[in-house]
């Protein structure tokens, strides 16, 4: 069967990354929002980008008012700056939060409307052009036609996609991911982690997906831990970097399945990170998908050498479940009741929970029938 696989329209990597793709933001517009959070200021990262730009005799503005996950809100206020200012194009800075921005400031540029209204749809339309520069080794959002997006008035947390919100120009350059402390090194690193094992185990999967996301799982147990503890090692950080945007090409190409689906309601009502919220998902969520791709899940444990050749697929299947547990606690992830949430409020919305997570599609990718029922349960399991 015939498979599309989408990337973005051009990947600068490595070390000066940022330096080599200073001619290619020159072509995407005359003028642009810099969009970014306060912790980019405070660094100094902005201040290389917007060095760039001046090198290239491209003017800007700048909207650092990302903080924490991107909600309906922040995305008005960003839309209102570039409009107001004249801006023909955006440059993301950051985690996933400003390039998640930065893709719903540029749809409601080119479409109107607010960004609660393309929930269900898919987003088209003459979008502005977008570079993204990832901070963090994670979220893979400057390789996906996703972005997430929190509606305040009704608590959900909205997937939100379309082709054209695939970044023109992604710029991988270590340089930034340097200065993510050990809790974000962790959290953007097993979100990268996820999204590889969902997209290699996911129904969606494609021989192309399934190529880049065995490399990014591979890369991400040799690496994510040497970066949580040694966060000077440039190594470590140049390959979380690229096993990051692999595992986004990956997810993008063949979706997420039921981690993403059960992580994104959690987030948008107790606001854990969604790195966290995934983290925490990862041994109830693979434990009931494990017989259903059972032979998927086998490669990954051969693959990161836990397992060998001669072992059998179930037995090293549930040894890579043992490798992620392991790598979960080695990284220091707390439990549900660890990061302070009460259970008796967890519970009481295990039900809203349960039908959002299912309304997103996510978990009907995993290649396990799963139901309504099936999710509330994973959910009690977690305080177990």
């Amino acid at each position: 069967m015939a498979r599309e696989f989408i990337v973005p329209g051009q990947i600068v990597t490595g070390e000066g990354a940022l330096t080599l793709a200073e001619s290619q933001l020159k072509g995407l517009g005359t003028k642009a929002l810099l969009v970014t959070d306060q912790v980019m200021i405070q660094l100094g990262n902005a201040a290389k980008v917007e060095e760039a730009l001046k090198n290239q005799g491209i003017d800007y503005a700048i909207y650092a008012d990302i903080a924490g996950e991107p909600t309906d809100t922040m995305i008005e206020n960003g839309l209102k700056i570039y409009q107001e200012e004249g801006c023909d194009f955006l440059v993301a800075l950051g985690g996933g939060s400003p390039i998640d921005s930065m893709k719903a400031i540029a749809a409601l540029a080119a479409n109107g409307g607010n960004i609660s209204d393309y929930m269900g749809k898919v987003i088209d339309g003459n979008i502005p052009g977008m570079a993204a520069i990832p901070t963090t080794a994670g979220t893979g959002s400057e390789a996906t036609q996703f972005t997430i997006i929190t509606d305040t008035k009704n608590d959900i947390k909205m997937l939100l996609k379309g082709k054209v919100l695939m970044p023109a120009l992604a710029i991988i350059d270590p340089q930034f991911t340097m200065t993510a402390p050990p809790k974000i090194t962790a959290a953007t690193g097993l979100d990268a982690l996820t999204h590889a094992i969902e997209a290699y185990t996911s129904r969606k999967a494609q021989s192309l997906s399934d190529s880049f996301a065995l490399s990014a799982v591979k890369k991400i147990f040799k690496f994510l831990p040497i970066a949580f503890s040694e966060g000077s090692n440039v190594e470590a950080r140049e390959q979380m970097a690229v096993a990051a945007l692999e595992a986004g090409i990956a997810f993008n190409n063949a979706s997420v399945t039921v981690v993403h689906g059960m992580s994104r309601p959690i987030g948008a009502l107790f606001h854990v990170p969604h790195g966290i919220s995934n983290a925490m998902l990862l041994k109830e969520c693979l434990t009931f998908a494990l017989d259903g791709a059972e032979a998927k899940f086998a490669d990954l444990g051969r693959a990161i050498n836990v397992a060998g050749e001669t072992c059998s697929d179930t037995l090293a299947s549930q040894k890579f479940l043992s490798a992620v547990e392991n790598i979960c606690r080695e990284l220091e992830i707390p439990s549900l009741e660890g990061y302070g949430i009460e259970k008796e409020k967890f519970f009481n919305v295990i039900d809203k929970m349960a039908k959002d997570a299912m309304d997103s599609g996510s978990p009907q990718n995993t290649q396990k029938d799963i139901t309504e029922e099936d999710v509330k349960q994973i959910y009690r399991n977690l305080w177990d």
